[in-house]
C-alpha cells in the first residue's frame, strides 16, 4: 500500500490542509475529510509518512464513534467517500476518508485527563494545579487522578503550540451553556472509552476532542477521536507511577527525534525505515487491541 502524503482531489474544492488531514467541500453543508499518512511532532509536519497511519487513524476514529454513540451528537453523515469523488480518485479515499456535516469550530481543545503526563505534569511541578484545577499535593509523574479533570486549550495558529487555558476562559469565549457542554460531554467521553479500553489491557492517560456548532446552535463532536494521534495510550501491564510511560502512539518518534541534533523547527531530520515502521506497528497494536483487528496493507 503506497503512502499519501498530500492529496489531490481534482473533483471537489480544497478547504484546508492540515498536519494530518486534507479537507474539501462537498457542496455547502458537507466536508471530505481524508487522513493521510503524513505526521507532526513538536508542531513540525515531518517528511516522511507513517505507513498506514491515514487508515488506522480512520479505523479508530470510525470504532470510537459506533462505541460511544449516544453521548453527543457527532459529525457522520452516513455518505460514503467513494461516492463523492471521480472514479480514479477513490484510491485517495478508501478505507482513511469521512463525509461530514460541515460545522462552526469551537476553537477549544477539549483535553480530558486521567493521568498526570505531558504538559500537565510540567504545570503540576511549577503550581501545583493543571489549567486552574487545583490538585493534591505529592502527587507522581503518571499517577492516576482521583477523578479525570478537564483541562482545556486555546486552538494555536499552524505552526504554534497550544496554550493550556481555564475553564473559566472558555466561559468567557463561548457563554457559561457551551462551556459547560463541552466540558461535560469531554469527560462524559472520556470516562466511558477509558472503562473500555482498560478491558483490553490500555490505559488511556488523556486525550482530546473538538466540537463545533451546527446551524442550530447545537455541539456536535467532530473531527478523529481516541487516536494515537490524539490519545495517551499506555500498555496497563507495563504502567508504573512515577515514570514516562512506555505508549501506543507519536511518542516513540518523539523519543528518537529527541536524541537528533534539531532544533524543533522546520525542516526536520529524515526518519530512519525502522522507525517508521515501528512507529506504525504501535499505531496499528492500538487499534487491534482495541477493535480486534488491523487494517489491509
Amino acid at each position: 500500500m503506497a503512502e499519501i502524503v498530500k492529496t489531490s482531489i481534482k473533483s471537489l474544492p480544497l478547504v484546508y490542509r492540515g498536519k494530518v488531514r486534507d479537507s474539501y467541500a462537498v457542496g455547502d453543508d458537507k466536508l471530505l475529510i481524508i487522513a493521510s499518512d503524513r505526521i507532526s511532532a513538536f508542531d513540525v509536519i515531518l517528511g516522511d509518512p507513517i505507513p498506514k497511519k491515514g487508515k488506522i487513524l480512520t479505523a479508530l476514529t470510525d470504532f470510537w464513534f459506533k462505541q460511544l454513540d449516544g453521548i453527543v451528537p457527532n459529525h457522520l453523515t452516513g455518505i460514503k467517500p467513494e461516492d463523492v469523488v471521480e472514479a480514479d480518485e477513490v484510491d485517495q479515499v478508501k478505507g482513511r476518508a469521512v463525509v461530514a456535516k460541515r460545522l462552526k469550530p469551537i476553537l477549544v481543545e477539549c483535553v480530558a485527563r486521567g493521568y498526570l503526563s505531558g504538559s500537565g505534569w510540567k504545570e503540576y511541578q511549577q503550581t501545583g494545579s493543571v489549567c486552574g484545577v487545583k490538585l493534591p499535593a505529592g502527587l507522581k509523574q503518571s499517577e492516576k487522578l482521583p477523578e479525570p479533570i478537564f483541562t482545556p486549550a486555546g486552538k494555536a495558529e499552524a505552526g504554534q503550540h497550544d496554550e493550556n487555558i481555564s475553564y473559566e476562559k472558555v466561559v468567557e469565549l463561548y457563554g457559561e451553556k457551551i462551556a459547560s457542554q463541552i466540558r461535560d460531554y469531554t469527560l462524559a467521553l472520556y470516562k466511558k472509552a477509558a472503562d473500555y479500553a482498560a478491558t483490553k489491557g490500555i490505559i488511556i492517560a488523556d486525550t482530546k476532542f473538538e466540537f463545533g456548532l451546527d446551524e442550530d446552535g447545537t455541539v456536535v463532536l467532530m473531527d478523529e477521536i481516541l487516536t494515537p494521534d490524539s490519545s495517551r495510550f499506555w500498555p496497563a501491564d507495563e504502567y508504573k507511577v512515577g515514570q514516562s510511560e512506555p505508549s501506543f502512539d507519536k511518542q516513540f518518534i518523539r523519543d528518537w527525534l529527541e536524541t537528533q541534533p534539531w532544533n524543533k523547527k522546520a525542516p526536520a531530520p529524515e526518519i530512519p525505515a525502522d522507525v517508521l515502521k515501528k512507529t506504525s506497528e504501535k499505531y496499528e497494536e492500538a487499534l487491534i487491541r482495541l477493535a480486534g483487528h488491523g487494517v489491509e496493507d
